[in-house]
């Protein structure tokens, strides 16, 4: 029997639903993606969705879609033709999911937490089993795929010391919900022992299934014959957040990025001239800033070249990098890449990407959400830690005018990410496993298809 607790919690979902839509057409103004289907966030499909015994894979947004993306190349691998229920939180992660999507698979919204949605969810596909990416534990959705016996798995498991507090404030929803879970895989052991704390089963500690993408080879390859038409290196502050653009601008500005030239006093380039010997450019994390964030450069006296308009490299002191899914192609250019997220106190955004692709990192005090794969990093060579903006600038000068450590860095970081792989062949076996004792239909003898092109970073 549910306890008092959950079924008030289900109440007070139900009664927000109303909110929800208000929000939900308020982000589709910016966003059209959350005008899409949304009778299926309160679990009303249109007939023509089929799917039923599915490997339901929940990826609320971008970063954990680009996660199950290897999770499902990885189970698709282990065994051909499994059927894929995927399910979003954000138009974003809807968007790139659509791109794993092969016949028999189906995608839909992750219903809203409230009884009724849930049930009409399971009760529509009755999904073999439940895969949640990285975050993403419901209380509703725990209990009632616990009452039917559909074992619910957290893949790629984090929880930082932030979302541990937050979680322990609601302990009474937070305890019940990770305790329902069949299964935790964790990337690392300090977000285990969190986990552990909540009530979790983690079954293993497997690392970070991003490890186990490879760059987009055709970026990659682009990259190179661009950079041999670049006229001088260039920084990148990527996957830049809310705050930190106008951090990068200001300090360049203080630099005499916006001013004239001096001429040069011997053999001693002043910083207004080692600025301007770099291409600086911005790609920030989220779409909707796009445009935000090229209004803010033009506002700041810089002139700006966007990707999307001008294809090519054109002439400006600042580039924008406003297009999705091209991560390799802006490493591939960089000769260092600064890590946005983490220059604001935002955790960070995923440094696994750069490695992957041989760029240095320059990051800020601010990596809670990749703080073990930030101290491997640093540990390895592959980045550098600074404290603020400025020291960012300062640093990732200092390393485009030294050709010998750049290469250096760029070798450790290839190391670093090449050493940290196997977390998807783990997690899949594990999936599979839990899904056969299940339901004996879901075989461990299924034969592996090794034609399957590795999961690319995008």
């Amino acid at each position: 029997m549910r306890s008092l607790l959950l079924r008030l919690y289900g109440a007070f979902t139900t009664a927000v639903q109303p909110l929800v839509r208000r929000k939900l057409r308020r982000r589709a103004v910016a966003e059209p993606g959350y005008a899409v289907a949304v009778e299926e966030r309160f679990g009303h499909y249109d007939d023509a969705i089929t799917g039923e015994g599915q490997c339901w894979v929940h990826a609320v947004s971008l970063g954990e879609t680009r996660a199950a993306a290897i999770l499902i190349a990885e189970l698709r691998r282990q065994y051909p033709g499994i059927p894929i229920l995927l399910t979003h939180g954000t138009a974003t992660g809807r968007e790139e999911g659509a791109k794993l999507l092969e016949p028999g698979d189906t995608q839909v919204w992750q219903p809203w937490d409230t009884p009724g949605a849930v049930a009409r969810f399971l009760d529509r596909f009755q999904p073999r089993i439940g895969v949640l990416m990285e975050t993403e534990v419901w209380p509703e959705m725990a209990a009632a795929c616990a009452e039917r016996r559909i074992p619910l798995v957290l893949a790629n498991a984090r929880l930082n010391e932030k979302s541990l507090a937050a979680a322990e404030r609601l302990g009474w929803l937070a305890r019940p919900a990770y305790s329902a879970l069949a299964a935790v895989w964790a990337q690392t052991e300090a977000d285990a022992h969190r986990l552990v704390s909540l009530g979790a089963k983690v079954a293993g500690i497997y690392g970070n299934l991003k490890f186990d993408a490879s760059p987009d080879a055709r970026q990659l390859a682009t990259a190179v014959a661009l950079r041999e038409r670049l006229p001088r290196p260039m920084v990148v502050l990527a996957s830049s957040r809310d705050g930190e653009e106008r951090m990068l601008l200001d300090v360049l500005k203080r630099f005499g990025a916006t001013s004239p030239v001096p001429p040069e006093q011997g053999a001693v380039r002043s910083i207004a001239k080692r600025v301007h010997d770099v291409q600086w450019m911005i790609v920030p994390r989220h779409p909707q800033r796009f445009d935000e964030v090229a209004a803010l450069i033009e506002s700041q006296g810089f002139a700006v070249a966007r990707r999307s308009a001008a294809g090519e490299p054109a002439e400006a002191e600042i580039w924008l990098g406003d297009s999705l899914g091209e991560m390799a192609l802006y490493y591939g250019l960089a000769d260092v890449a600064l890590l946005g997220g983490s220059f604001e106190p935002l955790g960070g955004q995923n440094l696994i990407e750069p490695a992957a692709c041989g760029c240095p990192v320059v990051m800020g005090p601010s990596t809670f959400n990749f703080a073990e794969a930030a101290q491997l990093s640093l540990a390895a060579g592959a980045s550098l830690r600074v404290e603020n903006m400025e020291q960012a600038v300062t640093a990732a000068l200092k390393l485009v005018e030294n050709p010998e450590r750049r290469a250096a860095m760029a070798e450790a970081a290839l190391a670093f990410s090449s050493s940290n792989r196997g977390a998807a062949e783990r997690t899949a076996a594990a999936v599979l496993a839990i899904a056969q004792a299940a339901d004996p239909v879901v075989t461990e003898s299924a034969p592996l298809d090794d034609s399957r092109a590795e999961p690319t970073l995008e």
